[in-house]
């Protein structure tokens, strides 16, 4: 890359921290929720100093994640481009029709451990099905709609062709692109749409009228990371938030697993049809969640397992969810020995130059000795049931005529342009590269 490019990391961070100054400015809970995370991020920080490392700590309080949700193959074969700038890769494929909601999804997220540590941000981006929209006049009627909008600014689309012939961004361009990639993810109080049209399609689906009855794609949530997701869960009350009724994902542990989710219910906004009438819209929220250590293919099965068993009933308050979650996965270990003997789990290895190694000593007794350090590689991406669970508590309970249709990969790759890659295999990667590390290191 030329010397007069700016790197795709700070691009990132710079569209990252834009988008969450709009997003504030449109939603302003989404700032108290911040000022909520913040708090309980430091009164953490100060009771357990060996949380996380400076590094770590200094990702926290950038770290953000996004959702969008986009109407056509040409929107997200874009959109793949427009991420490819800020060096956020298509990672993991979610068939979220298996819980009634007509999308599947991606996470465009960066990859390389040090474009993770200056900004993790990652972006949900889900793609309309159209084939499981059950009525075909219905279905006909929202590809005509998404077929008339253009969701890219002129001028984005002309900095997108000049990046790849360039194969970068100078200092001005780069701050030109993050103003016009900001316009697409903006929220526009006027519908696309006449108020009949909004109407049937909200009867199908709430998800297909956000989708189809906007100019764009606008952000409906961005989601910062706590180090105590029930102590937010807790506070939030008391900030004037009202929170969903359980947090999603696995229970309170020692040692957390994967990802903790919870939000505030979605807010009623005011928006004007193209027929001039006014009504409103329920599809923007908060989100909050708290991330554990990645988790090997052993460690998911049992997972799953584990919430398919916990899943077969049913709380409405949070408390008497998590003893029923903390019951069942008590079967889960919950010890980073555990999860490292039983390869349940991924782990950074990195040498304690504090501490000799004895010659001939193994990993784990390496371990044991204070030689060498184990760090739980973060979980960077996403939980389907989680994912849903979000989108349904939030766009209503409707028992809308939408097909549960099968997971798709291969259409949604085509529709992306690429592969989506595969999160199981970044992490085996990660720790790798680490072992290797500390074995130069030994030797």
């Amino acid at each position: 890359m030329s010397d007069r490019f700016i790197s795709a990391d700070r691009i990132r961070d710079r569209f990252s921290k834009a988008m969450s100054a709009m997003y504030q400015a449109e939603v302003p809970q989404y700032g108290t929720l911040l000022q909520l995370v913040r708090e309980v991020n430091q009164q953490e920080s100060a009771r357990d100093c060996s949380a996380l490392s400076p590094e770590e700590l200094n990702r926290l309080s950038v770290e953000r994640h996004g959702a969008i949700r986009l109407g056509t193959a040409a929107e997200l074969a874009t959109m793949r481009q427009l991420f490819a700038v800020m060096g956020m890769s298509a990672v993991g494929y979610y068939d979220l029709s298996e819980a009634g909601v007509p999308v599947h999804s991606t996470a465009f997220r960066p990859v390389s451990e040090a474009s993770l540590l200056i900004n993790p941000f990652r972006v949900f981006t889900s793609l309309l099905r159209l084939e499981l929209i059950d009525d075909p006049a219905l279905r006909q009627r929202v590809a005509d709609v998404l077929a008339r909008r253009d969701i890219y600014t002129p001028r984005l689309r002309e900095l997108l062709v000049l990046w790849l012939q360039q194969g970068g961004f100078s200092e001005s361009e780069a701050e030109e692109f993050v103003s016009e990639a900001l316009e697409t993810f903006r929220w526009h109080q006027q519908a696309a749409v006449d108020l009949p049209t909004y109407n049937a399609l909200l009867a199908q689906h709430r998800l297909i009228a956000d989708v189809a009855c906007f100019r764009g794609p606008h952000i409906n949530h961005l989601t910062p990371r706590t180090l105590d997701i029930d102590r937010v869960q807790q506070l939030m009350p008391e900030y004037g938030i009202s929170p969903k009724e359980v947090i999603e994902g696995p229970p309170r542990r020692r040692c957390p697993i994967l990802l903790r989710q919870t939000s505030f219910k979605a807010l009623n906004e005011e928006i004007r049809f193209s027929d001039r009438e006014q009504g409103t819209h329920t599809a923007r929220f908060g989100e909050i969640e708290q991330r554990g250590v990645a988790l090997t293919r052993k460690g998911r099965e049992l997972y799953d397992r584990l919430l398919r068993e916990a899943s077969a009933q049913k709380f409405s308050d949070n408390a008497a969810h998590q003893q029923h979650l903390s019951a069942v996965f008590a079967a889960f270990p919950d010890s980073d020995a555990e999860l490292r003997q039983q390869q349940l789990a991924f782990y950074r290895y990195r040498r304690n130059p504090g501490v000799a190694a004895q010659p001939g000593q193994d990993l784990e007794a390496l371990i044991a000795s204070g030689a060498v350090i184990a760090e739980p590689i973060i979980y960077e991406d996403f939980l389907p049931v989680s994912a849903a669970g979000i989108f349904q508590s939030n766009l209503g309970s409707d028992t809308s005529s939408v097909s549960s249709g099968n997971p798709s990969q291969a259409a949604f790759e085509q529709a992306l342009g690429c592969a989506v890659q595969d999160e199981f295999a970044l992490y085996q990667q990660l720790q790798q590269d680490s072992l290797d590390r500390l074995s130069e290191e030994l030797s």
